[in-house]
């Protein structure tokens, strides 16, 4: 639970708040966007939610956080936030919303399937999946349907650059090794990036495409 003596500062006043254990995972920002921002080493409020839809979503957020940093001065209905998962993407796809500190609150995903194709399937160090070394030696990502590709924390999408985009100081592994990765997926057609952390995005494959072609391009530059 979020301890209100230890609220940030750089929360502004009101209802929600995140305290100083936040471990700056994320989840909350891109959950709710318009509640929660990154405001440099952790996360905090920057607005708080005037509407039954905003407080929804802040409550999302809440549920969500792993390590319990966010809290709320007025009683809540958690439920309004456990409800709400798993949270519809798009098709059968869904993201499961409940995250944990041990994985640095890394996204876990829910494919709805029939019995007759063989069932549900949850995503997360999913057992047949593309090799992309690099972020770690045994890192893999997921490719269903030829539409949406579960990145793990191989690319991530920069909303700043709005672009696809890759971090050397997290290629725990091998950052060439890292590239060499990238381009081997510019041989398959997505149109939604789903990571392990940090912004989803979905755009046309031949966008995508594009998009994973400049990525490769600037990532040579810093080899």
């Amino acid at each position: 639970m979020a301890n209100l003596q230890q609220r940030l500062p750089e929360n502004v006043p009101g209802d929600f708040f995140v305290d100083s254990t936040c471990i700056d995972c994320d989840t909350c920002s891109q959950l709710a966007p318009s509640i929660f921002r990154d405001h440099g080493d952790q996360c905090s409020v920057y607005r708080q939610p005037e509407t039954v839809a905003e407080t929804r979503r802040a409550m999302m957020a809440l549920v969500a956080c792993p390590t319990g940093s966010i809290g709320a001065t007025r009683k809540h209905d958690a439920h309004i936030g456990i409800d709400a998962f798993p949270m519809h993407i798009g098709e059968d796809v869904y993201f499961c919303g409940f995250t944990a500190e041990a994985s640095f609150g890394g996204w876990s995903y829910l494919i709805t399937r029939r019995d007759s194709a063989g069932g549900n399937v949850m995503i997360d160090s999913p057992r047949f999946a593309i090799p992309t070394p690099g972020h770690t030696r045994g890192h893999v990502v997921f490719l269903y349907k030829q539409k949406f590709l579960f990145i793990g924390d191989h690319p991530a999408w920069s909303p700043t650059r709005n672009t696809l985009t890759a971090f050397r100081s997290v290629a725990w592994y091998s950052w060439p090794a890292q590239i060499r990765s990238m381009e081997k997926l510019l041989a398959y057609d997505f149109g939604w990036v789903l990571p392990g952390h940090g912004d989803m995005h979905h755009d046309t494959p031949e966008k995508m495409h594009e998009h994973l072609e400049r990525c490769v391009v600037w990532m040579k530059t810093r080899n």
